[in-house]
Order: C-alpha cells, then structure tokens, then sequence
C-alpha cells in the first residue's frame, strides 16, 4: 500500500521553511521582499497544488502602486549596489550560495510539492543553480573587465517551471554584475521556494526584490519603470508578444526567451538502441521545459523501426505522486515525472489529444493513468499519461506550438524539403537534433534548420556556462545569454550585445 513517506508531507517541508527563514514565513502565508524588508499584507488566493489537490495559501498578491513604489525602492537600491567593489559583491554572492546549499533539501521538497517535481529533478533544479552560479563567481572578474553594470535594475519574470536554474540563477549573476534584481513569482506555483531562495540572498545582503501579483496588475511597474536597466522574460510566445510590443516603444534592453516547437528528425538512421535512451530522457518532468522534443519528424520507411524504438521507452517510464512509498524506510521514487503543472493543464492536453484525432490525426497512444504510482484514493486530476498523435492536421492547434506536457507527434516525410517544413514548422525554435548515419545529410540540412541549438544524434539542451544560448525566429527577441553573454546582456561595454533583435539583425543598431 502506497501512502506519503514520513516527513515529506507538504505541512513538513513548509515547517521547515518557516523555521529556517521566519522573515519571510508566517504561520499558513509568505511576504513580499520590498525594500530590503519582508512585508506581510498582499491578497492571497487559495492555491491547489498539483500533487494531490492539497489547498495551500497562495502568493500575496500585491497592487499596482504596491509595484511602482516597490520598483522605485529597486531603483534606490541600484544605484547603491552599482558602487559596491566587485570583490564584495562576490563575497556576498558567495554567502548567498551557501546559505542555498545549506537549505537545498527544504526547497526542493517545496519545488516537488509546488510544481511536481520527483525529488531527484527537484534537487537538480537547485544543484545545477549553485553548481552554475559558483561557475561565474571564478569568471566574473575576467568578465567584468571594462565592463559596467546597467543603470537600474533589472526585471525578471519567469515561468514556474525551472524557479531555480533559470530564475535565481540569473538574478545572482545580475547581482554579481553590478545590478539590483527584481523578480515577479510565477501565479501557477513555485512562490515558496522562491520566497525561501530570497530569503538566503537578502540574509547575504544582496539588493533583491521579490513580489507577487497579477501580470496584468504588475506589468506597468515591472516593464515601464523609466528608470530599468533591463528586462528578462522566460515564457511563450503570446505573453512574450505583449511584452515586445511594450518594449518597442522604450527601446530598453531586454531578454525575452519564448517557446518554439522543439523538432527531432530522424533520417537515413539505424543506431536505434542510442535514440532510445535520449527519448526517455527527454520525458523527464513530463516534458514540461522549452528544450523538450515533442514533435518528431520520421522517413516514411523508417516508421516502423521508430515505433519500435518508442513504444517500449514509453512503457517504460514510471510516473506518479513523488512522495508515495510502500515502507517508511523506502527512499523518495525516482520518477521520470509527476503531475503536470494545474490540473487544468492536464485536461487541456486530453481535449487537445481529442482534438488531433477529431480532426484526422491517428491516435499511436493514449497510455493509461493506472499505469502510475499513486496511493488510494488521492486526487489524479493534475496527471498526465504519455499520449501520441501520427500525422496531425495541419489544422491543429498544436500543429505549429509546443504541448508543455507529454503529448508527442509524429510527421511522416519522403523528402528532404519536407524534412525540413516539418522541422520549421513553428518558424523558430530553441533546439532541434537529427538523428542519422549520413553526416553529409546533417551537414547539408543542418544549415536550414531554424533552432538555436542542432545535436547530431544527441539532444541539445539550455547550457548556462562556456555555452552561448539563444533562439532564432519567433523563439527569442534580445539579448543571447549563457556563458560570458550573460555578463554582458546585463552590463554596458565595447563588446557589442549579440542577440536576435527586432530588425532581424544579430547585434542592435546604434
């Protein structure tokens, strides 16, 4: 009989919080981080997690004003960061990695309750934080030099999904870079975990505001402060449109990382025991990231050996309720995943699995939810099983956009012109890979391929150190990050900005 292990309930993980960081945690609510101070107050709606349904408090959400007079505080707290040494700086970064080593279990349990996480990925999503940040501490100096921080701070609104790598990780670079950070949590879930995150940076000293709230209501403040130095987005591509069109009257600089149709091909291919291992992988966390393969785009005559290939990775893998375990002793399970993010979520990918096959597309596999780990009687209604459509209708409202969840496609090609439509079907994408013996293929198509990233019989993914990432088309607008151009997208120096902006041009004109 499953049950939830001993100790890794949600009421266990935000106790621990509350204890490690009392500022931030009263009794059942978190605060706003304004100013330096944590401020209690703030509308907050109750909020399901996806786990089993369990009814937390959520974000407290705070106004319009409360934003602009929240902003103006960053503001203040920028100018006083941008003369801080770059030695302190990085000693304060330093306290602040430590402090999140050493609190890392607390939140990645909240990040499993939160998001639906397993465990193993939650900790990842921390540990590849720490591990990156502790990369630019041994950088920045070198990267730094005839460079200066940006007048104003900085603005980060991201999507729920990866809190840690991605949203915490870039504000400490800021940080490490001369600049003040603030950050809008993310309304579908990850606000205590982040709440706990900030708490660390602010006890390391660090100018970092954190706020909650509706895009609608905060966007004025968030965006059009006339006194931002920068604004980073990580979301899809409709808010990312807004946010653009905003930005294009400021001309301020900006990052804006949006979805793409991430697209696997497979041509002229027989190392079929290789691809099977990175189809699996690519399932971890159900596909809920911007460098996940959805789509794949297979030679009519090399359909069956795919299927063969795929069908056996999918019975393979194991999902369910991260905590369930049949003895108090047993370990956490390690899932390839756990719910989808809302249980809205996972009905929308049910009617859009529907969809596909009202409208013509060929149902390969629907895979059942008593295929995974739950304990009796819990509620399912956030959980997804793998699903895949053949041949989906160009009519498709997922023909040209990405699930974020565990529904595949598969498009059958003859040639290597509609190779090609299919890989470019949602004009731009993060990341794209080709699976096959002819490298002479590769190389010839490879070059018309519209992703960022190209692996040739491997994966690619987001890459925060040594490597460049960025987008092409409709995937990305400003700023490249990664590596040495993180530095720079946050910071102002005769390295000109390298990125994707809106006149189609690699570096912005003058």
């Amino acid at each position: 009989m499953l049950h939830v292990k001993p100790g890794t309930t949600w009421a266990d993980f935000y106790a621990r919080a509350r204890a490690a960081a009392p500022e931030a945690f009263d009794t059942q609510s978190i605060r706003n981080l304004i100013g330096g101070e944590w401020v209690a107050g703030g509308s907050a709606k109750p909020h399901t997690v996806p786990v089993d349904a369990t009814q937390i408090p959520g974000a407290p959400a705070i106004s319009s004003e409360e934003a602009k007079k929240a902003m103006a505080l960053a503001v203040k707290q920028d100018r006083e960061w941008s003369l801080v040494p770059l030695d302190e700086r990085m000693r304060r970064v330093t306290k602040a990695v430590e402090l999140l080593r050493e609190h890392r279990d607390t939140i990645a349990g909240l990040l499993m309750w939160e998001i639906g996480k397993p465990w193993k990925i939650a900790c990842d999503d921390v540990d590849r934080c720490i591990d990156g940040v502790t990369w630019y501490l041994g950088q920045i100096e070198r990267q730094m030099a005839d460079r200066v921080p940006l007048e104003g701070p900085v603005s980060n609104i991201a999507s729920w999904n990866y809190p840690l790598s991605v949203l915490v990780h870039a504000e400490l670079v800021q940080l490490l870079a001369g600049n003040a950070v603030v950050a809008k949590t993310p309304s579908q879930g990850g606000f205590h975990a982040l709440t706990l995150s900030h708490a660390m940076m602010a006890r390391a000293g660090l100018p970092a505001t954190l706020v909650s709230g509706s895009g609608a209501e905060l966007s004025e403040a968030l965006i059009s402060t006339p006194d931002l130095g920068a604004l980073v987005f990580v979301g899809g591509r409709t808010n990312g449109r807004k946010i653009a069109t905003r930005l294009a009257d400021l001309r301020r600089r900006h990052v804006l990382e949006q979805e793409g149709l991430n697209a696997w091909g497979v041509w002229n291919f027989s190392q079929w025991n290789d691809l099977a291992g990175h189809l699996k992988k690519g399932f971890a966390y159900a596909k809920q990231r911007c460098t996940a393969y959805p789509r794949y785009v297979v030679q009519r005559r090399l359909l069956p050996e795919f299927l063969e290939t795929y069908y056996p990775v999918v019975a393979s893998l194991k999902f369910g309720h991260p905590c369930a375990v049949e003895n108090d002793s047993d370990a956490l399970p390690d899932l390839d995943f756990g719910p989808v993010i809302q249980r809205t979520k996972a009905a929308a990918l049910a009617a859009q699995f529907d969809e596909a096959i009202e409208t013509g597309g060929i149902p390969l596999l629907h895979a059942k939810l008593s295929n995974g780990r739950f304990i009796d009687g819990q509620d399912t209604s956030a959980y997804a099983a793998p699903a895949c459509v053949l041949e989906p209708p160009s009519a498709w409202s997922l023909h040209h956009a990405e699930p974020f969840g565990p529904l595949d496609s598969i498009v059958v090609v003859d040639t290597e012109a509609e190779f090609l439509s299919a890989m470019n079907v949602s004009n731009g994408s993060l990341v794209a890979s080709i699976a096959t013996d002819d490298m002479e293929f590769a190389e010839r198509v490879g070059e018309d391929v519209l992703s960022f990233k190209l692996g040739i019989n491997k994966p690619r993914s987001r890459g925060d150190r040594e490597e460049v990432f960025g987008g092409r088309g409709g995937s990305w607008k400003g700023a490249f990050v990664g590596g040495d151009l993180l530095v720079d997208s946050v910071t102002n120096g005769e390295r000109p900005l390298y990125g994707n902006f809106p006149d189609g041009s690699r570096y912005p004109k003058t």
